[in-house]
């Protein structure tokens, strides 16, 4: 039997105007949160909504490889701020001398802060040991996940939610306290909660650790390094 894709096809209209600057506004006002979180907790229907979009996120062979690890219990939380901890002590030693004292003056996590923690995996073996579309390129797994990650943190943007991602965390650690088996891989490490103030700009940028890069000097046309003039679009 041939399958007709045609019945399934709707139209595709562009959004509103008003519904397009709310989308452009969350991905513009999406910020990296750590020191900001109320003690609220989140209610059920609001976590639901958050996984639900991050469900919907694209996936490599529709494989949907991410699970979501929903952790409240403050020993867990308290033993991965403690993991957080040794990471944090481990990563200041390989900086330069004089970046070391800017390091421990940034908040660079809201482990215990945040009433609620989500650590989002990868099953890699989900659809298979290949899967449709990863033969050629087998992390497509992971980035899916990684855009599962995006949603989650967009939808929590336009609910007034705050999320923070937790990179300084050794992934044996993780593994050991949230019995993660050794065969599903950890993507994300994410701190949520409800927020009421959010900074402008990214806080790194802010604190002048980082800036954001001139977006012309990341554009090449047709071949890497071939940079567009400043008169195209």
């Amino acid at each position: 039997m041939v399958f007709d894709p045609e019945p399934s096809l709707v139209a595709s209209a562009p959004f509103s105007e008003e519904e397009r600057a709310a989308v452009y506004r969350a991905i513009h006002t999406r910020r990296d949160v750590r020191d900001e979180f109320l003690p609220d907790e989140l209610s059920h229907e609001e976590v639901m909504r958050l996984l639900d979009a991050a469900h919907h996120a694209p996936s490599v062979g529709f494989m949907q490889p991410w699970n979501f690890l929903l952790i409240r219990d403050r020993g867990l939380r308290e033993a991965v701020h403690a993991a957080f901890e040794r990471a944090a002590e481990a990563e200041e030693a390989l900086l330069p001398q004089e970046r070391r004292a800017q390091y421990r003056s940034l908040k660079l996590q809201g482990i215990l802060k945040a009433p609620l923690n989500i650590c989002i995996t990868c099953d890699r073996s989900r659809q298979g040991r290949t899967g449709l579309g990863r033969t050629q390129q087998p992390e497509a797994d992971l980035l899916s996940t990684a855009c599962a990650v995006q949603n989650f943190w967009l939808a929590a943007r336009a609910e007034g939610i705050g999320v923070g991602w937790v990179s300084i965390l050794r992934e044996q650690d993780l593994r050991a306290i949230l019995d993660i088996p050794p065969d599903i891989a950890i993507v994300a490490y994410l701190c949520v909660g409800r927020v009421a103030k959010a900074y402008a700009q990214p806080e790194l940028e802010i604190r002048q650790w980082a800036k954001r890069l001139p977006l012309k000097e990341l554009i090449f046309s047709d071949r890497w390094g071939n940079r567009i003039n400043n008169s195209e679009g």
